[in-house]
């Protein structure tokens, strides 16, 4: 059994690391949030010490360094441009790291982790849980599969809505969330290289603080994307359902199903972690430096080949961060 400790407790995908943490039969040691709303621990880890100071959990976990209870590794689920400094916090205590999408901000923190990861002995893992869905890993394999010289047309549409805390909230700062492609695109930026190779071309159709939209041409694919947390933007027949996402990747026009399974996909990154084949820095890099290079790239507008989405009209919402 190993020992864990959870930096962003009260967050919103905190849960999931809980619940991985119980399903691979481990123990949660300690856990800090800022915020103290955290009575889902009594779901999961009543025993857990609990603590809203930075500070005293530093202490904590430097003084369980010396017993029995030795934090092997640290799940991190804190806001974006904290990931760096809780995953150097891990290392330093003699833990692994386990952190939330995305990794880091900028490829040139994945560099100086490397050397930090380095001079530790211990390991930085990613949670790149598209790469353990089963849909996924199929298409993966057909690409391998069929012909070699051929370039998928590919749409992927993510369209998750948000409320009104979203936008006062760290993730509408793009200084501390990365902004949209960052924030919520991240993960499909690595699972679209992870099947069709490496980027060619990154060309960016539309970037505002509500949508975004661009064309990636990889080894393998023309990609057209398109990212929106408007829920007016929803399609019609979405909103009927009563959804407030709509998840869509088409190749060759051909859609792939994969809306299922996220919430056990993180369970099986912790088992795929604990036996020795956790995603790490290397896998991470792909997607950071796609993301870096869309928030640094002006706009060209609609031209060129861009998402048919592309073209939705969205209002800046009166709550969001300037």
């Amino acid at each position: 059994m190993k020992n864990f400790a959870l930096i962003g407790v009260a967050g919103y995908i905190a849960v999931r690391h809980l619940k991985a943490i119980k399903d691979t039969e481990n123990e949660l040691i300690t856990a800090l949030d800022k915020s103290d709303s955290v009575g889902i621990l009594d779901s999961y880890f009543p025993n857990a010490d609990f603590f809203t100071e930075y500070e005293r959990f530093e202490r904590h976990v430097d003084k369980l360094r010396k017993t029995e209870q030795k934090i092997d590794y640290v799940g991190i689920c804190t806001p974006n441009y904290l990931h760096d400094s809780h995953i150097r916090f891990a290392l330093r205590h003699e833990a692994d790291a386990i952190c939330e999408k995305p990794l880091v901000l900028n490829p040139w923190n994945v560099d100086a982790l490397k050397e930090v990861e380095k001079e530790s002995g211990h390991r930085i893992y990613n949670v790149l849980q598209l790469r353990l869905h089963p849909s996924l890993i199929a298409l993966k394999k057909k690409i391998e599969e069929g012909l070699k010289d051929k370039i998928y047309d590919v749409d992927l549409t993510y369209m998750t809505s948000r409320g009104h805390w979203y936008f006062a909230s760290w993730k509408a700062e793009e200084m501390k969330s990365g902004g949209i492609a960052t924030n919520i695109g991240v993960h499909f930026y690595d699972m679209l290289t992870w099947i069709f190779g490496d980027v060619k071309k990154n060309v960016v159709n539309v970037l505002e603080p509500m949508r975004g939209a661009g064309y990636l041409e990889l080894e393998r694919a023309r990609v057209r994307w398109f990212l929106c947390l408007d829920y007016n933007a929803l399609p019609e027949e979405v909103k009927k359902t009563g959804q407030r996402t709509y998840r869509s990747i088409t190749v060759e026009g051909d859609e792939i199903e994969f809306s299922g399974g996220f919430t056990d996909l993180h369970t099986e990154t912790y088992k795929n972690i604990l036996a020795g084949n956790g995603f790490g820095l290397d896998d991470a890099r792909k997607s950071i430096e796609i993301v870096h290079t869309i928030r640094n790239t002006k706009a060209v507008g609609l031209k060129g080949d861009y998402h048919p989405f592309a073209n939705k009209k969205v209002e800046f919402h009166p709550f969001m961060k300037k």
